[in-house]
Order: C-alpha cells, then sequence, then structure tokens
C-alpha cells in the first residue's frame, strides 16, 4: 500500500518559493526511495499569480521534475491557481486542467485509484469565481461536484478501498471566517465514510497551519499542510503517511527543507 507525501501551499513565483520547491524535490529524490512506494498530493496554490504565466509554467516545469523522477504526483488547484489569490478568473479553470492534467474536459471530484486506495481530488475553488462571489477566501465546492462525490463514495468499486479526499480549502478551520462555505454539505457525504483528509490554504499561524485534526467528521487522519515553501516564512510541513499503518502516529514530517 502507498505511502503519500502531502504538500501545499507552494506559491511558486513568490520570492524564494520555487527555490525552495527545488530543494524539496531534491530531498525528496534522495530520501523517499523506492520511487514506486509514494504518492504526491499537492492541495494547491501551486503558482504565486497566474495573472503572470509564467509563474504557473515554472510550477508546471517543477512538478514533471517529480513525475519525471518516477513520483505519481496529484495535484488540485487552490484560489491562486485561478487568479491573484483574491480575484480569479473563469478562463484559468481550463488552463489548469489542460496543463496539469493535460485533459480540458476533466471533471471535480478526479478520481485517481492506485493500488488499493482512491484518492479523490475536489476543486474548491471554480464556484467562486461567479460575479456575484468575487473575493476568494473560504472555498466552495458546490450542489453538482458534492453530488458526484457522493455517487463515487457509493459506489462498489471504491467502497471497500482506502479513500483519500484532498481539497485546498479547510472545511473545519474556522479562522477567519475563511471555512468552506458548503462545509456542512461535505460533512454530510464523508463523515465516517473516509480515512484521510488533506488540505491546506491557511498558514499564516502556527497553531492553525500546524493543526492535526484527526478524529474530526470521524476521520481518522486530517491534516492540514499550511505552506510547503514556507511563504513569508510562514510554517508548514511535509507530512508522510504510510497507509499501511492504521494509527497515524506513524506519520512524520519529513522536513524537505
Amino acid at each position: 500500500m502507498k505511502k503519500i507525501i502531502h504538500l501545499s501551499d507552494l506559491h511558486i513565483g513568490h520570492k524564494d518559493c520555487a527555490e525552495k520547491f527545488e530543494t524539496i524535490i531534491l530531498n525528496i529524490a534522495r530520501r523517499m526511495q523506492p520511487v514506486e512506494e509514494y504518492v504526491i498530493v499537492i492541495t494547491g496554490d501551486l503558482a504565486d499569480n497566474v495573472n503572470k504565466p509564467d509563474q504557473r509554467e515554472k510550477a508546471a516545469s517543477a512538478i514533471e521534475n517529480l513525475k519525471t523522477l518516477g513520483y505519481h504526483v496529484l495535484v488540485v488547484p487552490g484560489n491562486h491557481d485561478y487568479g491573484t489569490g483574491t480575484v480569479g478568473n473563469v478562463k484559468n479553470v481550463r488552463i489548469f486542467k489542460e496543463i496539469f492534467y493535460g485533459d480540458p474536459g476533466i471533471t471535480y471530484p478526479k478520481l485517481d485509484i492506485i493500488e488499493e486506495t482512491a484518492f479523490i481530488g475536489l476543486d474548491s475553488t471554480a464556484e467562486e469565481l461567479n460575479w456575484y462571489d468575487r473575493v476568494l477566501a473560504q472555498g466552495e465546492l458546490g450542489r453538482e461536484q458534492l453530488e458526484r462525490l457522493r455517487k463515487i463514495l457509493e459506489d462498489s468499486s471504491v467502497r471497500n478501498l482506502k479513500k483519500v479526499v484532498y481539497l485546498h480549502h479547510h472545511p473545519f478551520d474556522f479562522k477567519l471566517g475563511r471555512q468552506l462555505k458548503d462545509s456542512d454539505d461535505l460533512r454530510d457525504i464523508i463523515e465516517n465514510k473516509i480515512d484521510v483528509l488533506l488540505f491546506g490554504h491557511y498558514h499564516r499561524s502556527k497553531t492553525s497551519a500546524g493543526k492535526i485534526l484527526h478524529g474530526t467528521w470521524g476521520i481518522p487522519r486530517c491534516y492540514n499542510a499550511g505552506t510547503a515553501t514556507h511563504k513569508n516564512g510562514n510554517p508548514g510541513f511535509h507530512r508522510v503517511i504510510d497507509l499501511s499503518q492504521n494509527d497515524p502516529v506513524t506519520d512524520y514530517d519529513g522536513c524537505f527543507i
């Protein structure tokens, strides 16, 4: 069974974040072997401002380097991947899919079944790109995506697998009104039904970015990764999660920078 390396909020393009991610890649390649044992999950904000296309291109190139090394890499978008972080543009939804999935027509949840684990990626940003909802902070999944998630979890091909749900915005971290808008609806669907919940987005305080919220909603493992590249000196974590172990006490911070 695979091991997960959870990263988030790379913010490539902001100050020295690109260089720090290069260091993370180097240390993962040196220490996380054999590569076939690992799935790297990155929960959004790959770039810092995609109004500067070179930032998204650098992020895509860096992630491609990880794939070239042999790692299976899964990503979902954050609010900075659709715009500046506060104002987004719907055209960037398609561009993100083209660049990072090679398929502009893909829909969320994005389901990848790898060995005995179902990895289910959610887009918590696209629903906030309407004219009446311009300021991106809390995140929203939307009814259609939530209904598709419900059907995935009820599907017989998924029901008996380990299930990892990953998204950018935090579903039950109540800092500064940034909780996912349809958090209650998400809870109704995943409570007591999944094994791991991974997210990022908020990384301004040690108490929030470092939160380990195991057991919330009946989910054994719940992690907020903060910012992997330590944007603006804020904390972040590189958690290594061994899915073959049921007790999260075996998980640890890889400290790749």
